[in-house]
């Protein structure tokens, strides 16, 4: 069924065809009503939205802009991680830098050369790791603590629908149940208590201070080394919450929304995805999409059912802390130490050889 005369650029899961105009408007109310179901974002919030450059992203921040114009009480900063992906990054940070210009919104940038010492292209040629492995890592690292330095009373991030039934199949499919726990519309302690998820608190989102500032070694290059991690054992900072404002929103809603809107001229995929784990569930899912739709709408509904189970499931496990940096980890040591020593060892090698491992 037609929603107008006007012609129509999209066809919902549930039939209806809807035109540009009347597609925006669902669009937006679909989002509003999302932040509203799951208290996602309080009457005064000094949040930071997370980008990318790409649509999700833009998407985002175009709509939480929207908010914040209506309610001068919300502010808005954007927080933008340079990995240092070659022929990608640098397109999406100018996609980045020009909408918040033009929207007047502030941008804050961090990139792995400045904080960590190496670009993720150059710890991959040292280091046999898969990218999005080490990627997350320090990435989800740098993104919690420059949030923690600007105050962020929350995060914001572009995941969508599609992304979060990935995540609930990988979960499953890899036998990571306890992970699940940590999913949802949002992540993390909240002083609010909302309306349709209980026992929203993780027991491992504690943040205590980590790595920090950059070490120079003898040709005054940025080194990243285990000696970076802060061993801070009265630090008792927390998780900064993230919240999803597109959880319920399908990857082609929100592609569409930012194409008919000019958010961006062109979608620009990280080189990186398709060589991760999460491309091929994705592709299982699209294909299950196409031939069963609402499929993806199916697995979260049912997830979300069985969220406040799982919370409370694991909400009681033992947490081990890290003995380098005193961060919440499964085993002695957390992730970001165990690879800050292997960047270390690296870099330490290739300076006894004489060799350069960055530029």
């Amino acid at each position: 069924m037609n929603c107008c005369n006007e012609k129509e650029i999209i066809k919902l899961p549930a039939g209806e065809k809807l035109c540009r105009k009347h597609f925006t408007e669902y669009f937006e109310n679909k989002v509003f009503k999302t932040i509203t179901k799951f208290d996602l974002i309080g009457k005064q919030e000094n949040l930071g939205v997370a980008i990318s450059g790409g649509k999700d992203s833009l998407t985002l921040l175009h709509i939480l802009n929207k908010l914040s114009r209506q309610n001068p009480k919300i502010k808005l900063t954007g927080i933008l991680i340079d990995e240092g992906i070659k022929d990608y990054r640098d397109k999406s940070l100018e996609a980045a830098k020009e909408f918040c210009q033009k929207n007047n919104v502030k941008l804050e940038i961090y990139s792995f050369e400045e904080e960590f010492g190496m670009s993720l292209d150059n710890m991959l040629k040292v280091l046999d790791v898969k990218p999005c492995t080490i990627c997350g890592i320090f990435r989800r690292y740098l993104l919690n603590k420059k949030s923690r330095e600007l105050k962020f009373t929350k995060i914001a991030t572009g995941h969508n629908l599609d992304d979060e039934a990935q995540s609930i199949m990988m979960n499953q499919f890899k036998n990571n149940i306890h992970l699940s726990a940590r999913l949802g519309p949002m992540v993390g302690i909240s002083s609010n208590k909302s309306s349709s998820i209980k026992n929203s608190s993780m027991k491992d989102n504690t943040m205590k201070n980590g790595i920090n500032n950059n070490l120079k070694n003898k040709n005054n290059k940025n080194v990243i080394t285990s000696n970076n991690i802060n061993n801070d054992k009265d630090s008792n900072v927390n998780f900064v919450q993230r919240i999803k404002p597109l959880y319920l929103c399908t990857e082609k809603e929100v592609t569409t929304y930012a194409f008919v809107n000019n958010l961006l001229d062109e979608f620009t995929e990280c080189p990186n995805v398709v060589k991760s784990y999460r491309a091929q569930v994705r592709d299982m899912l699209n294909n299950l999409e196409a031939k069963f739709s609402g499929t993806k709408y199916s697995i979260v509904n049912s997830f979300l059912q069985m969220l406040p189970d799982l919370k409370e499931r694991f909400k009681e496990a033992e947490v081990n802390y890290c003995k380098e940096c005193n961060e919440p980890a499964s085993k002695d040591k957390c992730n970001a130490c165990k690879y800050a020593e292997k960047l270390d060892k690296a870099n330490a090698s290739a300076i006894l050889n004489n060799t350069q491992i960055f530029f």
